[in-house]
């Protein structure tokens, strides 16, 4: 092309390119504006914990459009690959995973008009695969778990979309100083009780992306909070963060949404305190107790978050403190019936509540912990 003469066509594609993308991010905010923020739930403690001034909530994150806290996560992701040029029209979005996460992904990709497919094991529950599918994705089988990157890079490769890759970019792609994000939420809604401003704050890591952004938060704020990570069984980031070493596993959790066999990417191990390891008979108990509590179903994954908040208050009253303490809500427990609602399957996968339960009875009879 001769110098200084302008290429029409090029310039064409890309407004029409950027006219798309400035279009898709519209729909996306939109989506946002019309969508309440989560409620901070305060989870009723025996009179113990009201004597010494002890407060325990739940973000109740079962309440956006998808169902969980992945909704989050998917709304960012696909916020980030926008911005970056990656989602482009009529590409598909393409994800490995067979849980929460593609869930949500698929509902923002029908939203944006892309097509989405969730790379899955061939294991993959028929529950599972029909939220995907309900939300408008497809699923692509693999055969094992550990096929599933693979996969979905080449599908990216092969159909020119975009691997979205959670577990990579999770913790990248929330603004971690405000823009609405979890913590700022949290914090928000703590303002008027006794205490605003909470000794500890509990999450699970999956990708990593939430305790990052909420550790980061807290040290950009200044907040006197710890963070605490709860990780279950099966799942390395625990050894890790103890051996200061990284670890593979090669069995994959059983608490569903958080826990891997490696430590992910976006896992920052230093903007968070402390770690607690949760067997997955704990996460189980704590999830039919506090469904008991609650009048409705929680997710595993809410289960090994109360663990590891009951664990910390057991050890507020110890030491004669009093504060509050925030953990999550993940998701709800209905789409587990078959599992950890299930005493046949509990039988079938060799645990038993009764220690986990004693170890609840005593902790709600007087604020001691025995886990």
């Amino acid at each position: 092309m001769t110098a200084g003469v302008i290429d029409r066509r090029s310039g064409a594609q890309w407004r029409r390119r950027r006219e798309w993308a400035d279009g898709a991010v519209r729909l996306i905010e939109a989506d946002a504006r019309r969508s309440a923020d989560t409620h901070l739930l305060r989870f009723e403690l025996p009179q113990w914990a009201r004597d010494r001034s002890i407060s325990l909530y739940l973000k109740d994150e079962s309440t956006h459009i998808t169902g969980s806290l992945k909704h989050r996560l998917a709304r960012s992701l696909f916020l980030y690959g926008l911005c970056n040029g990656w989602i482009t029209e009529g590409a598909p979005v393409i994800e490995a995973s067979s849980g929460s996460t593609a869930v949500s992904e698929a509902y923002f990709a029908h939203l944006i008009g892309v097509p989405f497919i969730a790379v899955v094991p061939r294991s993959t529950s028929p529950a599972k695969i029909a939220l995907i599918e309900r939300q408008g994705g497809r699923c692509h089988f693999v055969d094992s778990p550990g096929e599933m990157y693979t996969a979905a890079r080449g599908l990216a490769d092969e159909t020119g979309g975009h691997f979205i890759d959670q577990f990579t970019m999770a913790e990248r792609a929330t603004d971690w100083r405000g823009n609405n994000n979890i913590a700022e939420s949290i914090f928000s809604q703590l303002a008027a009780e006794e205490y605003p401003i909470p000794a500890w704050i509990v999450v699970g890591a999956g990708t990593g992306g939430t305790s990052a952004t909420i550790g980061r938060y807290v040290r950009y704020r200044g907040y006197d909070t710890g963070v605490c990570v709860v990780d279950p069984e099966n799942s390395v980031f625990y050894g890790s963060y103890e051996s200061g070493e990284p670890q593979t596993g090669t069995v994959g959790s059983r608490i569903e949404g958080i826990g891997r066999p490696r430590v992910e990417p976006s896992f920052v191990s230093q903007v968070i305190d402390r770690m607690v390891a949760v067997p997955d008979a704990g996460s189980i108990a704590a999830a039919r107790r506090a469904s008991d509590v609650l009048g409705r179903r929680v997710g595993g994954s809410t289960g090994t978050n109360l663990w590891g908040a009951f664990g910390l208050i057991a050890e507020m009253v110890a030491a004669g403190e009093s504060g509050s303490v925030v953990t999550l809500l993940c998701d709800g427990g209905d789409r587990y019936s078959g599992t950890y609602y299930n005493d046949a399957w509990l039988a079938e996968q060799g645990i038993s509540l009764d220690d986990p339960n004693r170890i609840l009875d005593e902790f709600f009879a007087d604020g001691h912990w025995a886990g």
